[in-house]
């Protein structure tokens, strides 16, 4: 290299005759060059570094040639040229020097040059040394820092491949952060092979690039002649330096892969918890051997890679026996409804990614009731539900209120009491967690539904139009805590379901939005709901859809029943309530029906009338007898249109008149049904009787 920055040095005209002690001081030989000449005179220290004696060398330049190796003459002639021609002062650069024994010595020269006053060169006068000590130290340092760079960049292999792995939660996604070509890169492999360890075998469930599948190898046993099978076989990685050890060592698998290029390989278990759970392979296409630091970074990847996979396993257990935990607590089939269409659907929450603990208590059901009519449409009863939490213990408690809501409602008794009854139970469960519901019960020959809710939302509904309106339904406190503080009153809301028209029940998580309050997440579903398919199952696909837009973070339950268009004429509508003795919830419950049904009916003049004689009817069947009384509301159609009122016990004793005395409290009972009813009756039904009384009622036709 030239400097062309350093002056020339003020240097004595007989200078190297004399060289500076400096010089010898460290180990510099002189020369001088005199251009005019061209002689070449040189100290004694610098025959020692050109390794020629005094008396071998005649001050020529070209006696000295036989040192100097052909490439090296040429650059070092160039270099002093062209420092002549382009007026600079002085040059240095290192060289490499032939010995007499042949080896080659590492040289330092700097040239100084000495220019008349026209600036015509006239004398070199430099320095020489042995530089091989230095160029060592050079080197040493070089490789040094070459290896610092390996470590670092394998360092950093580590690190990038396990911040990826960081974020994969199933298998597969340990396979696509391994196959991803960033991946590979990282890896500096061409190609990946993965397999896991189960039941004594080897199966395969990662191998690229795409055709490289080597048949027969998807299942392997663990004794085969295999390097996977190796390397979990004997917990150590298999280092495959050469396509020849390759061949040598496994000639069953290297046939088939010959196509590959593959110059070197390294097999490695994936072991965790101290047992092997697979094997990786990695396959190189531009490499030869392993290095002590190629083989620690690939064992410590094995490590990470193997703590990875172990935890999207583990992962993935997790996630499917909580999904197999909260299948079971739902109802495996949703019986079939005369006189409806039913569609239910459940969404985990952050199906895709996310942690286990997503069980939530989140559930649906459908109960089918007595009464109703087998041609027109039966009676069902319609739950949804959410239990505070999102682990086991809420799927547990799910299934243990969903089974006694269903006994209760099946059992007869009122919405009220089905929900105050599960709100006891739920109490002395001795759990902490409560629960939010809401059910509906639903006559479908009528279309009559009786709603209560327990701190659940509203549900909705869809009417045959398409249009869609939130149904407001004044609730209790949640289920657990209303007995809690004993507070057991479930309003009931009565609502009618023409034909065509669907309702709607769902939880929290079709709703709610982050930022958004309930009211305005219940009109977008409103919304939703109106644009939405008229089919029911279509439409709860797109619900369900939409969920699963939003990836939120509660579970969606939802239930769909559409009341059918009957297809023909039905006579009159029909309710039925089961009243419990020393049940007065279930009375009071039963005179809701009462109520809501004869206003629905276009009756409610006679309202007062039919509420009075019904209470008197059950009234002396629960007081008179031991069991049970079931209430039935029918409209009977004919020349006139009648309500009748039903009262059923399990009694045969007929109902006598009685004259009450001046101060007596009963006997009355009989002579208020005569007095209001327009007609009553008795009749025997098995074991028991019915007691009946009929009012004729205006308004339109039911038929």
């Amino acid at each position: 290299m030239v400097d062309r920055g350093a002056s020339a040095l003020s240097l004595p005209d007989d200078w190297p005759a004399h060289p500076d002690p400096i010089l010898a001081l460290n180990r510099m030989g002189s020369f001088d060059w005199d251009l005019d000449s061209g002689l070449f005179h040189m100290d004694a220290r610098a025959h020692e570094v050109f390794d020629v004696r005094p008396d071998e060398f005649d001050d020529n330049p070209m006696s000295l040639a036989v040192r100097f190796p052909r490439a090296e003459a040429h650059r070092l002639d160039a270099l002093v040229a062209q420092a002549i021609k382009d007026g600079s002062e002085n040059y240095g650069t290192y060289f490499r020097l032939r010995c007499r024994d042949g080896t080659l010595r590492w040289t330092h020269t700097q040239g100084y040059i000495r220019r008349d006053g026209t600036g015509r060169p006239r004398r070199i006068i430099g320095i020489v040394r042995d530089a091989t000590q230095e160029m060592g130290e050079l080197e040493a340092r070089r490789e040094q820092a070459a290896q610092d760079e390996v470590r670092r960049r394998q360092t950093n292999v580590v690190q990038l491949t396990t911040a990826a792995l960081a974020h994969a939660r199933t298998v597969q996604d340990v396979i696509d952060v391994l196959k991803d070509t960033h991946g590979l890169t990282h890896l500096g492999a061409t190609s990946l092979v993965m397999g896991l360890v189960e039941a004594g075998r080897i199966r395969l469930i990662a191998e690229g690039p795409a055709g490289s599948f080597v048949p027969g190898t998807d299942i392997t046993r663990i004794d085969e002649p295999y390097p996977m099978s190796e390397a979990v076989r004997t917990l150590t990685p298999r280092f495959i330096e050469s396509p020849e050890e390759f061949a040598d060592r496994y000639p069953i698998l290297w046939p088939h892969i010959t196509g590959l290029n593959i110059t070197s390989a390294a097999y490695l278990p994936l072991i965790a918890e101290a047992r092997p759970i697979g094997a990786m392979g990695l396959l190189y296409s531009d490499r030869r051997g392993f290095t002590p630091e190629d083989r620690n970074v690939l064992i410590a990847l094995g490590s990470s890679i193997a703590q990875s996979l172990q935890r999207a396993m583990l992962y993935e257990q997790q996630k499917d026996l909580a999904t197999g935990l909260q299948q079971a607590m739902l109802p495996r089939t949703i019986p079939s409804v005369p006189g409806a269409d039913v569609a239910v659907r459940y969404r985990a929450a952050g199906a895709e990614g996310s942690l286990p603990r997503d069980i939530g208590g989140d559930w649906y059901d459908l109960i089918p009731l007595p009464g109703g009519t087998p041609s027109g449409g039966g009676r069902v009863g319609a739950v949804i539900g959410d239990v505070q939490g999102h682990d086991t213990h809420a799927a547990a408690v799910m299934g243990q209120l969903r089974i006694v809501l269903r006994a209760y409602a099946a059992e007869g008794h009122t919405p009220a009491t089905v929900m105050a009854r599960a709100s006891v139970f739920l109490h002395e469960l001795d759990t902490d967690r409560f629960a939010t519901c809401l059910y509906a019960e639903a006559d479908l020959a009528t279309g009559v539904v009786q709603v209560v809710r327990a701190g659940h939302i509203d549900p909705l509904v869809r009417h045959a139009d398409g249009s869609c309106r939130r149904v407001t339904v004044e609730g209790g406190l949640p289920l657990g805590l209303s007995a809690e503080f004993g507070q057991l009153d479930y309003p009931v809301a009565t609502l009618e379901l023409d034909p065509g028209g669907t309702l709607l029940l769902c939880t929290d998580g079709l709703v709610e939005q982050p930022g958004v309050d309930l009211d305005e997440g219940m009109q977008t579903l409103t919304d939703l709901i109106a644009v939405g398919p008229a089919d029911v199952w279509e439409l709860a696909d797109r619900l369900i859809d939409v969920a699963e837009e939003r990836a939120g973070d509660d579970d969606v339950a939802l239930l769909l029943l559409r009341r059918r268009a009957l297809d023909t004429p039905q006579s009159g509508g029909r309710l039925q309530q089961h009243v419990a003795p020393g049940d007065p919830e279930a009375l009071t419950g039963a005179r809701h029906m009462i109520r809501a049904a004869v206003g629905a009916w276009g009756a409610r003049e006679r309202s007062d009338e039919i509420e009075l004689v019904a209470d008197e009817l059950i009234t002396n069947a629960l007081m008179h007898t031991e069991g049970a009384a079931i209430v039935t509301l029918r409209v009977l159609t004919g020349t006139d249109r009648r309500m009748r009122v039903e009262v059923e016990d399990s009694s045969s004793a007929l109902p006598r008149r009685r004259e009450a005395g001046e101060s007596g409290v009963s006997g009355r009972g009989l002579l208020l049904v005569d007095l209001l009813s327009d007609v009553w009756g008795v009749e025997a039904r098995g074991g028991g009787k019915c007691v009946w009384s009929e009012f004729v009622v205006g308004g339109a036709d039911l038929s």
